[in-house]
């Protein structure tokens, strides 16, 4: 549930694939085609550092056509084993699509881990059969497997802060991957996500707000399949947005460890995203009706102030 477009994954070509440089384009349009704001943060990285990042968006874009695309009824539990396969293939430098090629080049770049990869694949297995989260705690654990994953991936391309000019005294202090804070940020996102789309999620037969905080604030299953806005529910959207929140004040944390040319980028992307909180309530917390975006005007205000945040938090 990662809001992915309707793209299929590309079957492998009979001969050849296609070129680096066609793949990274082929990965640059997608992502400026289906994800607008998250695209504008990437356009602040280092052209290295954009270029892995399409690449793995594609991927996880792709990953997620799977269970939630046009085709989606015809993925089984084999057909993951499959994609999870074909991972594999990627990872020891062999394509199997067309997109493929951007992501293994960018494995030859930067220090991805595989286990990112399976765990979101672990989160496609969960959309097969799960279409309710009883409590929090179980939607967390899909929220990391499906977009926390997403920051560890990134995370390995943004890279730390170099610190060989640190003071003697700080000499033996490792830099080190602030992951709780990548995946909090990835966690954050989906939780955005699933609030701004609980209309279309209704769509599909899905909720993905624990059915203990619907119980919590007396709004049923039958209140959300009508659309019912009311008190109840603004209360239960006010409850999940302060969750949501409070996740991006840990991702928030960790943005001073990454490398200079990623902060920028990072505290963009974060800011962009997380605006659509605002929009939310803006909308008077209807999300039945009215899809919460941010305004390009409103996303050019956030530049300079994010560019500000990474030069001195």
């Amino acid at each position: 549930m990662l809001q992915l477009s309707r793209l299929q994954p590309s079957p492998p070509t009979a001969s050849s694939f296609i070129s680096r440089e066609e793949a990274y384009e082929y990965c640059r349009t997608v992502t400026a085609m289906y994800s607008k704001t998250f695209y504008l943060g990437t356009l602040l990285m280092p052209k290295e550092k954009r270029e892995a990042i399409w690449a793995i968006y594609v991927w996880c874009r792709r990953t997620d056509e799977l269970v939630d695309g046009p085709e989606a009824v015809n993925t089984t539990p084999e057909t993951l084993d499959q994609w999870e396969r074909d991972l594999e293939s990627v990872f020891a430098g062999q394509p199997v699509a067309d997109p493929d090629v951007a992501l293994v080049d960018s494995l030859n770049r930067f220090p991805l881990d595989i286990q990112p990869f399976r765990d979101m694949i672990a989160g496609q297995r969960m959309d097969l059969y799960r279409s309710r989260y009883e409590t929090f705690e179980d939607l967390e654990l899909y929220c990391y497997r499906v977009a926390g994953t997403v920051g560890l991936m990134s995370g390995a391309v943004m890279g730390l802060e170099n610190r060989t000019n640190t003071a003697p005294w700080n000499s033996q202090i490792q830099a080190q991957m602030p992951t709780e804070e990548a995946i909090a940020l990835g966690i954050a996102n989906q939780l955005t996500n699933i609030l701004r789309d609980v209309g279309e999620d209704r769509g599909r037969g899905r909720i993905y707000l624990p059915l203990e905080d619907l119980a919590l604030f007396n709004y049923s299953e039958k209140d959300l399949f009508a659309g019912v806005i009311d008190e109840r529910w603004r209360s239960l959207m006010k409850f999940q947005i302060k969750r949501a929140r409070h996740y991006y004040q840990i991702a928030e944390r960790g943005i001073r460890a990454l490398h200079p040319d990623a902060r920028w980028p990072v505290w963009s992307a974060l800011m962009l995203y997380q605006g659509i909180l605002d929009i939310i309530e803006k909308n008077d917390y209807d999300v039945f009706n009215r899809r919460a975006y941010v305004p390009t005007a409103k996303k050019m205000v956030y530049l300079p102030v994010a560019l500000l945040r990474s030069q001195v938090l």
